[in-house]
């Protein structure tokens, strides 16, 4: 079933949830994603960059997405993430997707403001919701890149202003965690009780980007099978409970996906080198990203809440 974010995003705020977006690159993504929710009777958001689009085609993608939420009981929405480009937003609006995220964090504000704005409009016709950026997450991923130092976290009354300016439906907040598998050098330092300042002043929902775990585990898989992920470190799961319980209703899951699938790939081809059958060297990888999108809805507690 497809739905739109603002229908999700409101239903989990009531019921003190989050709904996991989970970025898509391929069919086996999909098919992991899509499988775990409807295991676990769980809404989910299926994210895809500009980078997975150009990758996979526009029109593979929607089709793709269309069809698994047709064939799945379990709410879903399609999700433009971290879009730039306003010709690549314009065709998502226009073609097929639920919802978009305008990602103007790198401009100065009152840009920030003009182009979100321009899309919310643009959007309001076809009733897609759309996702605004206000302050910059650190880190490398898809088409994001941003020096630590250039990192900056949200200003609750500066969000105030942005919400109230351009009447974006949700807002990416930066909190402290950031892009990649590489999230702190040191500790995790979070502002949480920002969350909690910004989720008071604003009516839109909230979003919580660079979320991922990095699960040792995974990490330790794929170092073995011949990755080189050393110093990798995530998001500990108490922080992400405590940010859903601050206000949080929409937590963006990628890296933790990337690594267990990668670990799981290596696994295969190292113990099969005389396998050449794909599906029995994606599958195993396919599997892993399940297990991993099971846990991410557990932790976010929207597990049954897919009625």
């Amino acid at each position: 079933m497809l739905v739109t974010n603002r229908d999700l995003l409101r239903a989990a705020r009531r019921g003190k949830y989050a709904v996991g977006a989970f970025n898509i690159n391929n069919m086996e993504f999909l098919q992991a994603i899509t499988g775990a929710a409807e295991e676990l009777s769980s809404p989910v958001i299926i994210a895809i960059s500009e980078g997975a689009i150009k990758y996979a085609g526009f029109a593979n993608v929607v089709g793709m997405v269309h069809l698994a939420a047709k064939e799945r009981a379990a709410p879903i929405s399609l999700h433009l993430d971290h879009g730039k480009d306003m010709e690549t937003i314009a065709a998502c609006i226009e073609g097929g997707f639920t919802s978009v995220m305008i990602d103007g964090s790198a401009l100065p504000f009152e840009e920030n403001v003009a182009v979100t704005k321009k899309v919310v409009e643009m959007a309001a016709s076809k009733g897609v919701s759309v996702e605004g950026e206000l302050g910059k997450l650190a880190g490398i991923e898809d088409n994001v890149s941003v020096a630590e130092r250039d990192a900056a976290l949200t200003d609750p009354a500066q969000a105030e202003e942005f919400v109230r300016r351009t009447g974006v439906d949700a807002l990416a907040i930066a909190v402290g965690t950031s892009h990649g598998a590489y999230k702190f050098k040191g500790e995790p330092k979070l502002a949480l009780d920002r969350i909690g300042d910004i989720a008071g002043r604003v009516p839109c929902l909230l979003v919580l980007h660079g979320a991922s775990g990095v699960k040792r585990e995974n990490v330790e898989i794929a170092n073995r099978f011949g990755a080189s992920i050393k110093g990798a470190k995530g998001v500990p799961d108490d922080a992400i409970v405590e940010a859903i319980d601050r206000g949080i209703a929409k937590v963006n899951i990628d890296t933790d996906m990337r690594i267990a699938f990668t670990a799981y790939v290596r696994k295969a081809l190292a113990e099969k080198p005389e396998e050449i059958d794909p599906r029995k060297i994606l599958g195993p990888g396919r599997d892993a990203i399940r297990e991993v999108v099971k846990e991410k809805i557990r932790l976010f507690r929207s597990e049954g809440k897919a009625k």
